[in-house]
């Protein structure tokens, strides 16, 4: 399902091919390294993890392993293959799929396909650090990006590998809202200050909100609705962005570069908060698509034998391993995976 202006013929045509591939060739081994970066909207350093194009070499490692989710392997160390490549600032969402190595199973394969993928772990969303504060403190997970990306282009190894005009972002669920960001749309205070007032945009969030004593409204938002945008960064791609509905609905209109949005599920039963089909329409150069055998929870790794059931006992009331229809998490991956390859190919280029 496509829905919004084009991109173009050509990017168009690669999506609706990569729907149906059955998984994309790697061309390259995936490298892996972490870096600390300092951030000064944060006044403390950012863990970052690189996933790369690699050559033979390094130490095997699997990134992502958790009691609930199986992780993937890279190459630590491994030296980056020769040539420039496009590169993706990969923006996670919150939770238990809130830092970097949550993202493993989508950033292995955007490397073994040539892509620099650059993944810096938001703080406060995830883990011991975990915080409703900082995790609704929105208006600071773009500059976390952008502090990422000052880094590797600094950096000795990584910098004459970078394909400088070939840089974009990619989002999933609250990092969807930052890949928006990214791309120029700005936060309503006002929207964000509210969203909480009721369950009925995000219920676990709110509740957990609430009852770690954070008023939305009484929260210094006076950087909320500022311009993230970062004009190193020529397309964006967010899959279920959330919240999708706390952006200024006059700020979609400004933003120039190509989006693509993704929405997971069927049209009815995407939850309100999510469904952003209509920022697709007010966005001047976007396409829109729904994979409708999904679900939000396919965004988190493949869960092991028994996770669902661990998931229930440990109290967590999201539906962890529950995809949408009939297909499976793996083929959901696949197509996810085949999706993000095309469209960023055909917005950046295949680089060198």
């Amino acid at each position: 399902m496509m829905k919004g202006p084009r991109l173009s013929a050509g990017v168009a045509l690669a999506i609706a091919m990569a729907s149906g591939c059955q998984g994309s060739a790697a061309e390259y081994i995936a490298g892996v390294r972490d870096i600390s970066v300092a951030s000064d909207e944060r006044g403390a350093d950012l863990a970052v993890t690189i996933w790369y194009p690699a050559s033979a070499g390094g130490e095997s490692v699997t990134l992502g392993d958790s009691i609930f989710f199986e992780g993937t392997p890279a190459r630590q160390g491994a030296p980056i293959s020769d040539g420039e490549f496009p590169l993706v600032l990969l923006s996670h969402g919150a939770g238990l799929a809130g830092h970097a190595g949550a993202m493993s199973w989508i950033a292995t394969p955007l490397a073994e396909n040539g892509f620099i993928v650059v993944v810096p772990t938001h703080p406060g969303n995830t883990g011991r650090d975990r915080s409703a504060a900082e995790t609704m403190k929105l208006w600071l997970r773009p500059p976390d990006l952008s502090a990422a990306l000052d880094a590797i282009e600094a950096d000795r190894t990584f910098r004459r590998h970078i394909a400088s005009s070939q840089i974009g972002v990619l989002g999933l669920s609250m990092g969807g809202n930052t890949a928006l960001s990214m791309a120029g749309a700005r936060l309503d205070p006002e929207l964000l200050a509210r969203y909480c007032d009721t369950d009925e945009l995000n219920a676990s969030l709110c509740d957990w909100v609430r009852l770690s004593g954070v008023d939305l409204h009484a929260m210094d938002k006076t950087a909320a609705g500022r311009d993230n945008s970062d004009p190193r960064v020529r397309f964006v791609m967010a899959i279920d962005p959330a919240p999708a509905d706390i952006f200024a609905p006059e700020t979609f209109s400004e933003v120039s570069i190509p989006v693509h949005i993704v929405n997971l599920g069927r049209a009815s039963e995407v939850p309100k908060t999510i469904q952003a089909s209509g920022v697709a329409d007010a966005i001047p150069r976007s396409t829109y698509q729904v994979i409708e055998d999904a679900s939000h929870a396919s965004m988190f790794p493949e869960c092991k034998p028994g996770a669902a059931k661990m998931a229930v006992e440990a109290g967590i009331e999201d539906p962890l391993c529950t995809d949408g229809g009939g297909a499976s998490r793996t083929e959901i991956h696949t197509q996810l995976i085949d999706m993000t390859v095309a469209a960023f190919r055909s917005a950046l280029g295949p680089g060198d």
